[in-house]
């Protein structure tokens, strides 16, 4: 048997913050919400009404790279059109990015995205698997979704 990803789930500082921008900006829609105090959750979903991703309002503090568990998050768009419209949605945002712009997973690689931060500072990647051709990569000698 192999495993697949059922859904990811993130802990989040504020869930009305991190909503609106899962939301609003990436697209998801809302599933199911709780809004008891001190057990507030959020499911999302890509169309379906299978949970893709649910934030949880428990963290005390941002993300920490330095600490072990999530290195990151990579969403995979349709094409690269995709990917640039979602680069425009996320700098009209005033999202953080990790590069600018479009970026190869690694020298030569037809893949690529873009690497950036949600507003508890996880780190997150949209890419595709070809399109990137032209693109530059940040690093020559390590992946590109490995560091940063």
């Amino acid at each position: 048997m192999i495993l697949r990803t059922a859904h990811t789930g993130l802990n989040v500082t504020d869930l009305d913050r991190s909503l609106a921008f899962y939301r609003d900006v990436l697209g998801f829609a809302l599933l199911a919400e709780g809004k008891e105090d001190g057990r507030r959750y959020a499911y999302l979903g890509d169309g379906g009404d299978r949970p893709v991703l649910t934030l949880w309002q428990q963290a005390q503090g941002p993300y920490d790279a330095g600490r072990a568990g999530l290195h990151h998050l990579a969403f995979a768009a349709g094409s690269m059109d995709r990917v640039r419209e979602y680069e425009t949605a996320l700098k009209a945002a005033g999202v953080e990015f990790a590069h600018e712009g479009v970026v190869a997973h690694r020298e030569g690689s037809a893949s690529g995205g873009l690497f950036f931060h949600d507003p508890d500072g996880t780190r997150l990647e949209i890419s595709v698997p070809e399109g990137a051709e032209e693109a530059p990569a940040p690093h020559a000698s390590a992946p590109t979704c490995g560091f940063f």
